[in-house]
């Protein structure tokens, strides 16, 4: 973000055409009087120490000079500083029900789907509120703490699904007192619990729950998911979840329940269904809450920076007074002044070039133009490829636009010269910590977990204050420890079939074994015959005493609701 403290001194600068044309027009009035006195070029022979470069160089840069000062006294701002900030908002914690049975295709595409697609449109209506996303099966715990960033919300949304939770269920009861811990102690602002949910398999005291919450003045509203008749739970390759018995379960809306908590929390039941009447139904509750103050830390884009316009106005007063317009004879044949203004000039012009770029990439972005943004920020990253400044917007752009691996090259390139910003200014360590935020977010997208955990700690390291930090680095830990038993489930699963099929393909061996023998020895003797038939036959027993060992081993586990 780019701005003017006092724009109005602005106008100022619509005098420097009209001493433009005064200057020209004094200088042809200045020829036209020399001519009066004969040949222009017979006479400069005679004026040897006279230069008119000169005295253009003087004037362009008394001009320049005065232009800064035109700029130093708007008073010119840019740069980001992070502060807390109060707006009208209000304060909404939203439990998604993640269970097996929230698969269910009853809805288009299945009930989770349909769910996150509705969060992601009740995000898109937000302004100045606040929102935190808790999800639950069996057990719950915070995936989002509240907080107003709405793209780490939708960012996360997209990837929740069921195996984020390893106790299959419908824990409402703990989602609710896990809502209720979260909201921000402080504020005075409305609170409201936005349970997603097709109430199956419930458990515990959720009635109990709703009602504390409505005690302390925050009211429960359900979303009901599914149908009342019930839809199987697909598996994939065309199967559906069965249950201990064998038959295929069916998940139901369990809608009585639904409206009791409902009831119990003070608020509103409403079923979801192909349409968008429960995502309006729900806008119009959330506009009827009385919105308050609300604090967020944000960056905001206001720093003075007039200090290096007023060093350039003043480098150009001190030259327009050294230069002299008459030649001197020692430094008659050399180009020393011309070589120092050429680069001067150069210098001026690619800064000017890409703090013009990043200005009106900071416009772009503020109106959400990211696209546009991202082509402006990459200008200024050409004309110069060692800004921090466009590369750290230049990551921002991308990072609004989903494009999370150039993000975090550009990250990347900023956190190369974090030592360098740190002396130069200290304030740029919250800046650093935001960086390292959003590269762990980034992992976090592409479930690298391992590595979203390091850049997360790093951000602490930083800024230790920052809660959004701390609580991904929670759940970073927590996905990477369900990621590596997974994998160590899978590998175990994988080693136990391939001794099966080893188990199962030994018989066959012996018997094509059996069979070439027979082959290369015609006169085998009927008894060695038998004995190798005898111990195939042994063998295919062995096998399935086994097998059956481990069918009977497998009936003995216990069986629970896993949907």
């Amino acid at each position: 973000m780019f701005r003017f403290a006092n724009p109005d001194y602005l106008y100022l600068l619509v005098a420097i055409p009209f001493v433009i044309v005064m200057y020209v027009l004094a200088t042809a009035g200045r020829k036209k009087a020399l001519r009066t006195f004969g040949n222009p070029e017979l006479l400069a022979e005679l004026m040897p120490d006279v230069s008119p470069k000169r005295r253009h160089w003087k004037f362009w840069m008394l001009l320049g000079a005065i232009t800064a000062i035109i700029f130093v006294i708007t008073g010119p701002q840019f740069g980001s500083k992070l502060e807390t900030v109060k707006r009208q908002g209000v304060e909404i914690m939203v439990c998604l029900d993640v269970s097996n049975s929230m698969l269910a295709e009853d809805m288009s595409p299945n009930r989770l789907e349909k769910a996150k697609q509705m969060l992601s449109r009740l995000t898109e209506g937000f302004s100045n509120d606040k929102l935190g996303l808790i999800v639950f099966a069996g057990n719950a715990f915070t995936q989002l703490p509240i907080t107003s960033d709405y793209i780490s919300a939708k960012m996360f949304l997209s990837t929740i699904d069921p195996s984020m939770v390893s106790a299959q269920g419908t824990a409402i009861g703990a989602a609710l007192d896990l809502a209720l811990r979260s909201f921000s102690p402080s504020e005075t602002a409305d609170k409201a619990i936005i349970i997603i949910t097709d109430g199956e398999n419930h458990e515990g005291n959720a009635v109990e729950a709703a009602q504390r919450a409505a005690e302390k003045n925050i009211r429960v509203h359900i979303v009901g998911m599914g149908q009342l008749n019930g839809s199987p739970i697909p598996t994939g390759n065309n199967n559906f979840m069965k249950d201990a018995e064998g038959n295929v379960v069916i998940t139901k809306l369990n809608e009585p329940m639904c409206r009791e908590i409902a009831a119990a929390g003070q608020g509103i039941y409403v079923r979801a269904d192909n349409t968008n009447a429960a995502l309006k139904t729900l806008q119009t509750e959330i506009n009827k809450m009385t919105k308050a103050e609300v604090e967020s830390k944000i960056y905001t884009e206001y720093d003075e920076q007039f200090q290096a316009i007023a060093w350039i106005c003043l480098a150009l007063l001190l030259l327009e007074f050294v230069i002299i317009e008459r030649k001197s004879r020692i430094f008659r044949r050399i180009k020393l002044f011309s070589i120092i203004t050429l680069f001067a000039s150069g210098a001026m012009f690619a800064q000017k070039a890409e703090r013009q770029n990043i200005r009106e990439g900071n416009k772009l972005y503020k109106a959400e133009k990211f696209t546009e943004a991202e082509i402006a920020y990459r200008k200024s990253t050409e004309v110069n490829p060692r800004s921090v400044e466009g590369a750290y917007n230049l990551g921002n752009a991308l990072y609004k636009e989903g494009k999370y691996p150039e993000a975090a090259e550009q990250y990347q390139l900023v956190l190369g010269q974090g030592e360098r910003l740190l002396k130069e200014n200290s304030n740029n360590l919250q800046k650093l910590a935001q960086v390292l935020h959003n590269t762990g977010n980034i992992h976090m997208q592409g479930k690298d977990y391992a590595k979203s955990i390091e850049a997360y700690k790093q951000s602490l390291r930083l800024d230790p204050t920052n809660d959004e930090t701390r609580y991904n680095l929670a759940l970073a830990q927590k996905l990477l420890d369900d990621q590596q038993q997974d994998q160590e489930n899978q590998d175990n699963q994988d080693q136990q079939n391939q001794e099966e099929q080893q188990e199962q393909q030994q018989p066959q061996d012996n018997q094509q074994k059996s069979q070439e023998e027979q082959q290369q020895n015609e006169q085998m003797s009927r008894d060695n015959a038998q004995q190798i038939l005898d111990a195939f036959l042994q063998d295919e027993k062995d096998t399935q005493d086994k097998v059956k060992q481990m069918q009977q081993q497998h009936s003995q586990r216990p069986q629970g609701k896993q949907w």
